[in-house]
Formats: C-alpha cells, sequence, structure tokens
C-alpha cells in the first residue's frame, strides 16, 4: 500500500481538469451593450466557473442566426421578443424561451423636442413616421389598434437618421439604448424618447431560446447557462465591465468605449434590464400572466388567431424567478 500511495497521488495530480460543456449562444445582431451581460460571463470567466466554455456568435445584418437553433447548430439564441417565440410556437418549431433577460422591450418611438412630441398621445398625429418593414408588420398594428396610429403617416425606415434629422415633425422608430445616442452624436440634440414598453407593449425583451429537447434532456446544462448569465448582467450593470467592453469592441469594431457607456447609462435609467419582477425575483423572471397579456394584445391587434399559439409552449419558467444575483446586486451597490 504504502509503495501504491505516491504512485496515486502522483496520477490523480497528472489527470486532466473535468472538461466543460462546449456551448454556443447566439445573438440577434452585432456586439454591443444590450448584450453586455453574456460577454461579460465570458470575460471574467462566470461562464467557466459554471462549468461552461461559451463561445458568443454574433448576428448582424447579413447575418441569421434563428435558423440555426432548431438544427441544432447553436445551443441558445438571443431573440428579441416574445413574437418570434409566439411564431416558432404557431409553425410547430421546437425551441421554447428560459429566460427574459430584458424586462422592457427597448423599442422606442424618438422625435424631436420642441415640436408638441413631448406626449407619447401626441405622436399619432406626426404627418411622417419612419418605421421600418417588420415594425410595420408587427408593433405598428398594434399601435394602430391600441393607440390610433394611421397607415397614412408610415414612411420606410432604412437604418439612416437622414430623412428623421431632415424633418423635425417627423417621428422614427429606435432602439431606446441606441439611436439617441446616435441622433446627440449627429444631430447634436436630445430627441425624445418614448419606450413602447411603458405604453402598454407588455413583451419581455432580449430573451434566451433553446431546444425543447435540450430542456428535458439537459436541465442542468440550461440552469447553469441562465444563472451565469444572470449574474454577467448583474455584473456588467454594477461592477466593472472593461474587460467585457473590451471583448465588444474586438467582436464590432465599429462600437466605441464611450457609446458602450452611455448605452448602459440609458439602460438603467429606462430600467430595461432591472425593472419590476427582476427586482425580487433576479434578472430574466417571467411570469406567465404577463406573457398571456402581451399575447392577448397580439391577438387584438390582429397578428394572430384566437388559440392559434400554444402559450404552454412558450416558455417554461423552471430556470428563472430563483433570486439568482439579488444578493450580488446588493454587494455591488445596484438599485
Amino acid at each position: 500500500m504504502t509503495t501504491r500511495l505516491p504512485l496515486l497521488l502522483a496520477a490523480l495530480i497528472a489527470a486532466p481538469a473535468l472538461a466543460q460543456d462546449k456551448v454556443t449562444f447566439a445573438t440577434n445582431w452585432k456586439a454591443q451593450a444590450a448584450h453586455g451581460g453574456f460577454y461579460q460571463s465570458v470575460a471574467d470567466g462566470t461562464y467557466k466557473r459554471y462549468g461552461l466554455d461559451v463561445t458568443i456568435q454574433p448576428g448582424g445584418p447579413q447575418v441569421n442566426n434563428r435558423p440555426l437553433l432548431p438544427a441544432g447548430r447553436i445551443d441558445f439564441l438571443m431573440t428579441g421578443n416574445l413574437l418570434h417565440n409566439f411564431d416558432n410556437v404557431k409553425n410547430g418549431v421546437p425551441t421554447v424561451v428560459v429566460a427574459a433577460m430584458f424586462q422592457k422591450d427597448p423599442q422606442a418611438l424618438i422625435a424631436h423636442p420642441g415640436q408638441g412630441y413631448e406626449k407619447f398621445e401626441a405622436l399619432k398625429n406626426a404627418p411622417v413616421a419612419l418605421i421600418a418593414k417588420d415594425g410595420q408588420f408587427s408593433w405598428w398594428q398594434w399601435l394602430k389598434v391600441t393607440h390610433g396610429f394611421r397607415d397614412e403617416a408610415l414612411k420606410p425606415y432604412n437604418y439612416n437618421l437622414g430623412p428623421f434629422l431632415a424633418n423635425k415633425k417627423a417621428i422614427q422608430q429606435g432602439y431606446s439604448v441606441a439611436e439617441p445616442i446616435y441622433v446627440e452624436n449627429q444631430g447634436r440634440f436630445k430627441p425624445v424618447v418614448h419606450l413602447l414598453a411603458d405604453h402598454g407593449f407588455s413583451t419581455y425583451s432580449t430573451v434566451i431560446e433553446t431546444r425543447a429537447d435540450t430542456v428535458k434532456n439537459k436541465p442542468d446544462l440550461v440552469q447553469r447557462f441562465v444563472d451565469a448569465s444572470i449574474l454577467g448582467w448583474v455584473n456588467y450593470l454594477y461592477g466593472n465591465r472593461a474587460a467585457a467592453n473590451a471583448l465588444m469592441i474586438k467582436d464590432n469594431p465599429e462600437m466605441t468605449v464611450a457609446e458602450l457607456e452611455a448605452s448602459v447609462a440609458l439602460m438603467k435609467q429606462q430600467g430595461i434590464v432591472d425593472s419590476g419582477e427582476s427586482l425580487t425575483n433576479g434578472i430574466g423572471a417571467m411570469n406567465e400572466a404577463r406573457i398571456k397579456d402581451f399575447h392577448e394584445q397580439m391577438v387584438k391587434a390582429g397578428l394572430y388567431k384566437p388559440g392559434e399559439v400554444d402559450l404552454a409552449k412558450v416558455a417554461t419558467f423552471q430556470f428563472v424567478n430563483r433570486k439568482v444575483g439579488v444578493d450580488l446586486k446588493a454587494k455591488l451597490g445596484g438599485k
């Protein structure tokens, strides 16, 4: 026994560390502050501490990562809002939402100051509304039914601020944590910003999707990815995010530290990530009643027929509402 013990110890010391689970997580656009929590967990080693080797695969204007999830080529997908998930269920695509990192969808309407648009109700009277095609066929329909907006005002938005900057009476769509920064940089004024979420557009946003079979067969993997992502968002918002910002700039050289920091400030100010349910249940929180409410609004807006979407298949709540990160936020001084 005495001769074997040193050999056994030497074997244990020489043994390699347990392999981490390789995970590919795809986003829906180029790296930006709205992805910051995920990059944070790569940068500060949180994913690794949870036994995950995570590769972030950015999206972009010429990149559509959505089909890769049901095809099994990626493990998790960041989706904009619940409309995509309703569509998946309607079309029989076996994916499911496992967390919602944003309590508010950052979709907004922006306007020039001093033109009578300080109140949301006035926006429906704008003579020009610059809205992209996907918006026209989704949340614009909700604006028409719920708030009285008119198709006559519609003009195509091609992600170029020029037409908006040139017409003080125009309104346009914008991501509330991005376009206002671009307007201020290019137009030298602070735009009026109205979040649709503050006026009844109750969808969750920046949701994490995975395949239904992954939830069934690898729940521990899903839980670790969700928990580590939540901690990433807490650390990104309230801790030192320099390393995460550097990783995002590496993936998206068009981005700057100043723009990332300005976007984080807006996320905090508007309660995009951390507000409502997340304050008590932790970032990523979801509840069934809110998903049902949003679906009912979309049915009224004509986007879906009653009974067309089985809401039981849209999301699972087993991985969230566990207060993950709440204590950490308190330690970091987050409010």
